[in-house]
């Protein structure tokens, strides 16, 4: 008999099974906004090159060059822009960047990351690398005075509106290194226009996540204008919160780290799911999931067609025919139901129930098999539920066990735009789960395709780390598992080392332990997927690919181990070969299998070196023998003997 979830999945439209009114638009849009002031355009010895100068703004363009030219192939159908402001350079009158304030000007309009857009950026680039002067000449910077930053987010705001799709995610990048653009007498004034001004570029729909470029000649200093005009992103009501705070992580003191802040940002944080929290009976708050751990593949593969000499896309579509009328089958009419082998009941007696219940009837003869339509097995799954979290109850947090968490976790969040004080119940309901240390259990359905399940809200109070990692507030939704999904696996006590081997271990661990006991999965990439992503990047910009020039981040590094660790490490090795718990096997009852007498060969020239080869049994010694060619009779001794001779001449 086939599985349930054979005949239980339904096909449905994406739209059905995504909820658009739930689910954000999968587009991502970045409008770069550089500063191009005197100070961005100021030159000094570039870290990468020898006699070779470069500016800030320089550092930047390049930053967008790089994020644009992964988007061609991980993201190619989102849209980047760029904006420079404080310059003196015009628009096109006819262009998209004619109605924005003085001051500003499109260099990129926002449109679909292609590769031409990109080269002429490179050649850009290229030239500037020679003659560090170009920039300046192309790019003239404005002298008497800077534009305010309202004007800037009016902008950004209109940019974004002309070019940006409705249901994309839109991001602004703000660099700079100007910590007090408004300088003089109405910098209240124009402070104010500014919050305003970035409020309604919010409102739109928009996030601003600024870079600021701190340099130990001009560090930046937050608290001069930025920290009373951008909004907080705290979990907290505007009343309470601290306007003139913000994290130390936005400013960037190192201007090559510009681009690894970047690929920070450069994921767009979209919700899973956003649905209601109902905390009591007429009681609901909205919430939204974002999912904390997301393998990264490769990209589809797409099919295209030749017509009339272009290749077009092809979308494919699945249809269902009707095999007697070769017609489209129509989805409302179909039934799903398992197959339980042949029907017990004949073909007349088929017919006759046929003529007697009429066509598409509903009456199932006794013997023969149920039918059930589409909403009927969606309610089956769904047990006619709703999407969304309901409170069940409290529990103490040392009752979450650590085999409770099978499958990772969703971050729950709140959504202030469908329930208004949606952010303060949340908060509060944060604060005071944390404060008496308790956990809540609660039935989740996620998606209106999916099946009810039971889970844990952990709550995570806000942490702000000295490296700049941040851990907002907020719930981590837990599901919870089924008694099946659990079982019982056996404890058996086995042979510990001895304090020595263990000390002897800890030492050359702690040689070869990650900094700061933190790992950064952004520093070492996936390396096939990375491996498959430069040949794709190659192919796009029509460069010729470097195999043997691809780095693997992921090797290790053994020279830098032997180095640190390498004495360290044969001591230990000497010792466990010595210790006799690590040589010892358990023997257990029950049905006999045939034993594994497979021996690396790198263990075994290893008890070579010691002269411990004599440790080994016979059939270990045989089975090496064997898989060089060597004869393999005689006694042990002989073995041994042979072993050795084979081991010092190859």
């Amino acid at each position: 008999m086939p599985r349930y979830d054979d005949w239980n999945k339904i096909e449905e439209d994406e739209e059905d099974e995504l909820q658009d009114t739930y689910y954000e638009g999968k587009k991502d849009v970045i409008l770069f906004c550089i500063d191009c002031s005197p100070s961005m355009l100021e030159l000094h010895e570039d870290t990468k090159y020898e006699d070779m100068q470069t500016c800030h703004l320089f550092t930047a363009l390049e930053a967008a060059v790089q994020i644009q030219k992964k988007k061609v192939i991980v993201g190619p159908n989102d849209a980047v822009g760029i904006m420079l402001f404080n310059t003196t350079r015009k628009n096109d009158p006819k262009g998209q960047g004619a109605e924005i304030k003085r001051g500003s000007f499109v260099y990129q309009p926002i449109d679909t990351i292609s590769a031409e857009t990109v080269q002429e950026l490179m050649r850009l680039l290229d030239a500037a690398r020679e003659d560090p002067n170009v920039l300046r000449e192309t790019f003239p910077p404005k002298t008497d005075g800077r534009i305010p930053m309202g004007d800037v987010f009016t902008s950004c705001n209109w940019v974004i509106r002309d070019g940006a799709p409705k249901t994309a995610t839109k991001r602004v990048f703000l660099i700079t290194d100007e910590d007090d653009p408004h300088e003089g007498s109405t910098n209240e004034r124009l402070m104010t226009t500014a919050r305003t001004t970035l409020i309604d570029l919010v409102q739109a729909g928009v996030n601003l996540e600024p870079f600021f470029i701190s340099t130990a000649e001009k560090p930046f200093d937050v608290s001069k204008f930025y920290s009373s005009v951008l909004l907080p992103s705290n979990l907290v009501d505007d009343e309470e919160s601290d306007a003139t705070v913000l994290p130390e992580s936005i400013s960037i003191t190192r201007i090559e780290d510009l681009l690894s802040q970047m690929r920070f940002h450069e994921v767009p944080k979209r919700a899973l799911f956003s649905i209601p929290f109902q905390l009591a009976k007429g009681f609901v708050i909205g919430v939204k999931g974002y999912g904390l751990v997301t393998e990264q593949k490769k990209g589809a593969y797409k099919y295209f067609v030749d017509v009339g000499g272009s290749m077009e896309l092809a979308n494919p579509h699945t249809l269902y025919v009707d095999e007697e009328r070769q017609t489209e089958a129509d989805k409302t009419r179909m039934f799903f139901g398992m197959d339980l082998g042949a029907p017990a009941a004949t073909e007349d007696a088929d017919e006759d129930a046929e003529e007697e219940s009429g066509v598409g009837a509903r009456v199932v003869p006794v013997n023969s098999r149920p039918f059930y339509t589409a909403d009927e097995v969606r309610s089956f799954r769904t047990m006619g539920l709703e999407p969304g979290l309901k409170l069940l109850g409290f529990k103490d947090r040392r009752e979450l066990a650590f085999e409770d968490n099978i499958k990772h976790s969703t971050f729950i969040y709140p959504d202030e735009m469908t329930y208004s004080g949606s952010k303060r119940t949340f908060s509060a309901l944060l604060r005071t789960m944390l404060k008496k240390k308790k956990i809540a259990l609660v039935l989740s359905l996620t998606r209106r395709n999916s099946s009810p399940t039971f889970g844990m809200l952990l709550p995570q109070a806000e942490k702000i780390e000295e490296g700049g990692w941040n851990e907002p507030p907020g719930f981590h939704l837990i599901p919870l598992p089924f008694a099946d999904d659990i079982r019982a696996a056996p404890v058996e006590q086995s042979f510990r080392a001895s304090d020595e081997l263990k000390d002897a271990a800890r030492q050359w661990i702690d040689k070869l332990s990650v900094k700061n006991g933190a790992y950064p999965p952004d520093s070492y990439p996936n390396p096939a997927l990375a491996y498959h992503n430069a040949q794709l990047e190659a192919s796009a910009f029509r460069e010729e690919f470097d195999a043997e020039g691809f780095e693997d981040l992921t090797l290790p590094k053994c020279d830098m181990i032997h180095k640190r660790a390498g004495q360290l490490m044969k001591e230990w090795k000497r010792l466990l070969l010595h210790d006799e718990s690590a040589n010892t096997v358990i023997v257990t009852t029950g049905s006999k299998r045939k034993a594994d007498i497979s021996v690396d060969e790198a263990e075994i020239r290893s008890k070579h070196e010691v002269n411990m080869l004599g440790k080994l049994r016979v059939d270990q010694l045989k089975e090496f023998l064997k898989s060089k060619s060597q004869p393999t009779s005689g006694k042990k001794a002989e073995l041994v003997e042979r072993v050795s001779d084979w081991l010092d001449n190859h």
